[in-house]
């Protein structure tokens, strides 16, 4: 069995975004030489997400808005966590709602997907240097 492990880095200036990552979950595929196996993707940051859906912008859009009210940047003060200094606990819950990590089957050299699925970076607490962790593993 072979293990391949690649970071994929990310700077998103605006505090949340969604990006569509499987261009370069697919390349770093491409580059393990792997045709049957396991791709774990996930987030190596406590305010961010990796998910599996919909390229539509219309959702994204959705997600934004459903998650600004779940859990409201502001008033900062409404979280205990950001009598720490920070300013982020927002974020923190939002990350928790959306996930750490996908898991997706290789088969025949490519990502195993059902009909629409495409995996995403979430972005809650942006404006800084954050990276995705791709590890694939299999034959």
């Amino acid at each position: 069995m072979k293990s391949f492990r690649k970071e994929l880095w990310f700077d998103i200036p605006s505090r949340r975004a969604f990006i569509n990552i499987t261009p370069q979950v697919n390349e770093c595929l491409r580059e393990s030489g792997i045709k049957e196996g396991l791709a774990l993707v996930n987030a190596m940051h406590i305010t961010a997400s990796v998910f599996i859906n919909d390229n539509e912008s219309g959702l994204h859009l959705d997600y934004d808005v459903w998650l600004e009210k779940l859990a409201p940047h502001e008033p900062i003060s409404q979280y205990q966590h950001n009598r720490t200094g920070e300013d982020n606990g927002d974020a923190h819950l939002k990350r928790q709602v959306m996930g750490r990590e996908v898991v997706v089957a290789v088969t025949g050299g490519n990502l195993d997907f059902g009909t629409w699925e495409q995996i995403f970076y979430g972005e809650f607490d942006g404006r800084r240097r954050k990276r995705v962790l791709v590890k694939i593993i299999g034959d």
